[in-house]
């Protein structure tokens, strides 16, 4: 599941709504709103993200925070390493290779190492 699919899944649970009859809504099939959900489809276009928040019915920072979402929950992604260095592609595809055998924890704090190291980038 991406972080864009956990949010719109936790928000319409929490309007208390069918995945049918929000992908009904918003103009999209009930089957592509549950990939999405799952992070079994790719990152939804601009207008997608448009139409679920006024969905939802929220704005400024929520709605912002949504489109972000979004921005950063491509489930397949590629990494270009040409020109980096030797270490730059071992840690691009030892991640590649192992992410999915790291825990939630594990992950996080690799996350936030990585974050601490890239302030503002």
């Amino acid at each position: 599941m991406t972080p864009f699919g956990a949010r719109v899944r936790s928000l319409r649970e929490a309007k208390g709504v069918t995945l049918t009859a929000m992908a009904e809504t918003v103009g999209v099939s009930a089957a592509y709103l549950s990939a999405l959900e799952h992070g079994k489809r790719g990152r939804p276009s601009w207008y997608l993200v448009q139409r679920i928040i006024a969905y939802f019915g929220i704005i400024w920072d929520e709605a912002e925070e949504l489109a972000k979402l979004a921005e950063i929950s491509h489930p397949r992604i590629v990494i270009d390493t040409s020109g980096l260095s030797p270490q730059a592609t071992e840690l691009a595809n030892l991640l590649a290779r192992r992410v999915g055998v790291l825990s939630d924890e594990e992950i996080a704090e690799l996350l936030f190492i990585l974050k601490s190291k890239l302030p503002g980038r």
